[in-house]
């Protein structure tokens, strides 16, 4: 007997635009990607949407009528309901101000309109990709209290220890909880970005470049040759993994 099928359902996407026909063109062309499109034509109707059924992405135009875009990502952020949703900003306006209190306020992205259909889908599609490697990511929040154990590396999550061939290895905060995310995902490519967000949650002027600095520091530390390391791997271009040894 043939079994049916696994249906995978498709992400949900909130449109937050007040130009109809902008709503009908990210519509169609987010609809023929294969996304669910729910849409709303100003702030207060968008947040009701957001909260009685969260989506998965939320595209949120900065000129809004009732409540503006601002107060919009504002708001999702505030609501643990919502506080992970990636939010794609638009803006007609190109003032750097509204894209550094957009960022600030914890919208994931931002473009200014006009902006290009095509580019637009890519970076919705980055959006999500990085959202669906958060969800297989194993949190240090999440994990158990369990010691873990790597050839010659051994970290005790409880006493905020790391031992390295047998002889106690000093870490910094930042390093010690970098080295126990990348071991509790062990195998799994962790983008920089993702890295930021789960051991920095993106503190004021931290940077893709000070994830780099601090494993350059932690290889230093736990790597029998920081040049050609055994644990820590880069993925060019991607982020860094932890190898199985």
């Amino acid at each position: 007997m043939n079994k049916e099928p696994i249906k995978i359902k498709p992400r949900r996407i909130l449109v937050v635009e007040d130009e109809e026909d902008i709503v009908g063109l990210l519509t169609f062309h987010l609809e023929k990607e294969g996304y669910q499109v729910q849409s709303a034509l100003d702030g207060a109707v968008a947040l009701q949407h957001a909260f009685n059924n969260p989506p998965d992405l939320v595209i949120l135009d900065i000129m809004l009528p009732e409540v503006d875009g601002l107060e919009v990502c504002r708001r999702l952020r505030s609501n643990k309901l919502t506080a992970s949703v990636p939010v794609l900003m638009l803006s007609a306006r190109k003032e750097e101000l509204d894209k550094v209190l957009g960022l600030e306020l914890g919208a994931d992205d931002y473009m200014v309109k006009p902006f290009g259909i095509r580019e637009l889908i890519a970076r919705v599609r980055a959006m999500l990709r990085r959202l669906e490697q958060k969800e297989d990511v194993v949190d240090i929040e999440q994990a158990e209290e369990s010691i873990l154990q790597f050839g010659e590396i051994v970290l005790y999550p409880e006493r905020h220890q790391v031992t390295v061939r047998g002889e106690a290895c000093s870490l910094t905060h930042k390093e010690f909880l970098l080295l126990q995310l990348l071991m509790l995902n062990s195998g799994k490519v962790l983008t920089r970005e993702l890295l930021l967000d789960k051991v920095w949650d993106y503190e004021v002027e931290v940077d893709t470049r000070t994830v780099d600095v601090h494993v350059r520091y932690l290889r230093q530390k736990i790597e029998d040759d920081p040049a050609n390391p055994t644990y820590i791997e880069t993925v060019r271009g991607v982020g860094y993994r932890f190898a199985r040894r």
